[in-house]
């Protein structure tokens, strides 16, 4: 019996398999210590393949940072729709919130290690940052305006606040410390705290 010969990515698919190996590798390592070799062989393509669509390993970085963000935007929009955006805030144990905790500050981390040889990775790091930065003030503005956080809290501080305990808690996963599990669930709490007034 002959066996079918194995489908044909389309395009498209090639490209995600590509943006998924480039996430995997990138999160793993480093952007520096990164090869588009190394993604090709992970997406199980050539490297002339990866470099058809994409131009470089900076725009692949790029390309995997826009993905991870849409992915993880598009978890919490989600979660706001089907719980309200109060409810959505205060469970923020979720698999998107883990992504968002670690996947993206790491990558976050790996341009700004690169941003001081790198202009156009500044330039693009620093947009979508402020993006990210935008979502959740934007977020945050809805759940005070329910009334879950306290009418005086400054919502597009606390998202600036926010993204920094997340990449926190990326320098303490990087790190192996020094902060514990139990140091970042005490700043989460007593951000908490703050953001609604009830102990």
């Amino acid at each position: 019996m002959t066996q079918a010969p194995p489908t044909r990515l389309s395009a498209a698919e090639r490209r995600t398999a590509i943006i998924d190996a480039g996430l995997h590798v990138f999160s793993d390592g480093s952007y520096a210590g990164a090869t588009t070799a190394e993604i090709a062989r992970e997406a199980g393509v050539s490297e002339p393949i990866l470099y058809r669509h994409f131009s470089s390993k900076r725009d692949l970085y790029f390309a995997c940072l826009d993905e991870a963000w849409r992915r993880i935007r598009c978890k919490l929009e989600a979660k706001i729709d089907e719980l309200g955006p109060a409810e959505a805030w205060r469970s923020m144990r979720t698999s998107a919130m883990r992504d968002l905790k670690t996947l993206l500050p790491s990558l976050w981390m790996q341009a700004i290690t690169e941003a001081g040889e790198d202009p156009e990775i500044r330039r693009f790091v620093r947009g979508h940052m402020r993006e990210v930065h935008d979502f959740f003030a934007g977020c945050l503005g809805r759940v005070q305006e329910s009334g879950a956080i306290a009418a005086d809290r400054n919502v597009d501080a606390e998202a600036w606040i926010f993204i920094g305990g997340s990449l926190l808690v990326s320098i303490a996963d990087r790190l192996g410390g020094p902060l514990t599990a139990e140091d970042l669930a005490a700043i989460k709490a007593e951000r908490q705290r703050w953001l609604t007034g009830v102990a």
